[in-house]
């Protein structure tokens, strides 16, 4: 049971093809009171092909949090709403989830209205296991903090679903390559549902090389599926990602990430760490 009349749906749209967008979808956006897009620009497109006319609305991550108060009012008096993103489904990656959280802790009802998603849509054909899998979204784009992090993943048995930029996605593969392996398994998928939709399965070295081979392919929205580590080091060998980590970040750093992911103390990786940086120099 709600506490009020009003609804918030959080509805999926079209990642590339329009015929991914579902009648129920159309349905709902268009009895809504105003839509909540990511961006409206972007937004109106899509809504005037379908000649839906219900007004929209920014909300975006620089100004969401201060229009919670009044989305909340306007829920809470009976308006329902509707969220939607720029392309797939909502909050995978994009803002939105401080209003569904502060919507449901008012009592007021949320609505999934499913559809299209990059990341399951790539999962379907990536060749890899599914029923585990761990979504990294974008990883930091200074080089340091993007090492570090895929070198936390290093021992991760799950499947890895990364989303990249065309600017970074060269830089992203060198750094995976560096820290999982150039004969990991991977495949990219480029531009899902669009004209030129393809993915590519190979390895990590193998991805290098077909984006290398031409310039164009570097053009485009990304999904990178990575396989997990089929031999993931033992859980008591803090060394293999300490060694990996000590490469690209500070020594308490790297000692801090190793002990929060092992069963070891800090003090005791720390130490650990200091031995290892003795033996290197």
């Amino acid at each position: 049971m709600t506490d009020h009349d009003g609804c918030l749906y959080v509805v999926a749209t079209p990642i590339g093809n329009l015929s991914d967008f579902s009648e129920r979808a159309r349905t709902i956006l268009g009895q809504v009171t105003q839509i909540l897009a990511e961006d409206t620009r972007h937004s109106y497109r899509l809504l005037s092909h379908y000649a839906i006319t219900t007004p929209l609305q920014s909300l975006h991550e620089h100004n969401e949090q201060q229009r919670i108060e009044q989305l909340l009012a306007r829920l809470t008096a009976g308006e329902s709403l509707a969220l939607i993103s720029d392309a797939g489904t909502p909050l995978i990656s994009d803002p939105g989830y401080r209003l569904v959280r502060a919507a449901q802790a008012a009592g007021v009802r949320v609505v999934a209205i499913p559809g299209p998603s990059a990341l399951t849509a790539a999962l379907s054909v990536a060749g890899q296991p599914t029923d585990r899998f761990v979504f990294e979204g974008y990883l930091p784009a200074k080089q340091a903090a993007r090492r570090a992090r895929l070198a936390e993943l290093v021992a991760e048995p799950r499947t890895l679903v990364f989303y990249e930029t065309p600017h970074r996605l060269s830089a992203m593969l060198a750094d995976a390559v560096t820290q999982f392996g150039g004969s990991r398994e991977a495949t990219l998928v480029k531009e899902l549902t669009k004209q030129h939709e393809c993915s590519i399965a190979t390895t990590l070295a193998g991805l290098q090389d077909w984006l290398a081979a031409d310039a164009r392919r570097g053009q485009g929205e990304f999904v990178l599926v990575v396989a997990g580590n089929p031999q993931p080091p033992a859980a008591d060998d803090p060394r293999p990602l300490l060694r990996s980590l000590l490469a690209h970040v500070p020594v308490k750093t790297a000692a801090a990430i190793v002990a929060e992911v092992s069963a070891h103390s800090k003090n005791e990786i720390y130490k650990l760490a200091l031995e290892m940086m003795e033996e290197r120099s």
